[in-house]
């Protein structure tokens, strides 16, 4: 029997990070993979391209209505789409009410709990990216994800988060075992894109799993609420997903744990490449300082 992978992929809100996940779960499912997915995002779209639906129902909306999670059984959380693929949501309280990093912990449990890991080959967990907090972090700091694989681009921000998650990772990477696995560049067509993901994977210590090209026939899978793989399996980014999860599955064990850098580091290596003039570093400087 194969050891049971625990991934999770984290990352900027926005930068891609659920529809980067689906497709290549979809991909390893495609391989004869057992797949379990744990969304942990408050918006719920986890699971949305692999059950066809908006969105699913969560662990903590559904516990609401029932009560008390312990009147839950496993059946009420667990949905099955594309592939045979498990699907779960953890789901998150109201805007601006609680913290979202509670539904996470408590669907976790909940799952663990109720055996809904037993006869899975991948356990996946699609976590946002923007705030590292206690709750979000919870798959690396409990041990519950073992490899974190970071979706990012060539913009700014999303190569922040990106070194942020890698700060998160090293907290946790001696007490939990935690590893980064790599990072998967979704590309924006930005200024020596390709360039730079592989310059921040070697800062970071990692490598750059796959660089995942622009294509709208993702968009146009989207809006019909499928993976590509399923729009239109014999298309290139189909192909492209397929070859990221080759890649993950065949990454096991060789994750590192991160070289995380500093914000000085980030823009040096920003104006390196020509993205960033030193006078942008400067503007950028006296802001923080204020």
């Amino acid at each position: 029997m194969s050891k049971l992978r625990q991934i999770a992929f984290y990352g900027k809100g926005g930068i891609g990070k659920s529809t980067t996940s689906q497709n290549t779960l979809a991909a390893l499912a495609e391989m004869g993979q057992k797949i379990l997915i744990v969304g942990c995002d408050p918006k719920a779209d986890s699971t949305r391209l692999i059950l066809h639906a908006k969105a699913q129902d969560t662990v903590l909306s559904l516990s609401a209505e029932a009560g008390s999670v312990e009147d839950l059984e496993l059946e009420d959380v667990m949905k099955t789409g594309f592939k045979n693929i498990k699907c779960v949501e953890s789901g998150g309280p109201e805007p601006g009410v609680g913290c979202a990093g509670r539904g996470v912990i408590t669907s976790i449990n909940f799952l663990e709990e109720n055996g809904a890991y037993d006869g899975v080959d991948y356990v996946s967990y699609d976590v946002l990216g923007d705030v590292v907090c206690g709750g979000f972090a919870m798959p690396i700091r409990e041990n519950k994800a073992q490899e974190i694989y970071i979706v990012m681009s060539g913009e700014m921000m999303a190569m922040y988060a990106a070194n942020n998650i890698s700060k998160g990772i090293l907290k946790y990477a001696n007490s939990g075992g935690v590893r980064l696995g790599g990072l998967v560049c979704n590309e924006r067509q930005t200024d020596k894109e390709l360039e730079l993901a592989e310059a921040l994977a070697g800062k970071l210590g990692t490598k750059l799993i796959h660089f995942v090209p622009r294509d709208n026939i993702v968009q146009h899978a989207e809006l019909r609420r499928m993976t590509v793989l399923e729009y239109d399996p014999e298309c290139k980014q189909a192909q492209e997903y397929r070859q990221l999860a080759n890649k993950v599955h065949n990454n096991a064990g060789k994750g590192v744990i991160p070289t995380p850098i500093t914000m000085e580091e980030l823009e040096d290596l920003l104006m390196e490449f020509g993205i960033m003039s030193r006078e942008d570093a400067s503007i950028i400087g006296k802001a923080k300082a204020v």
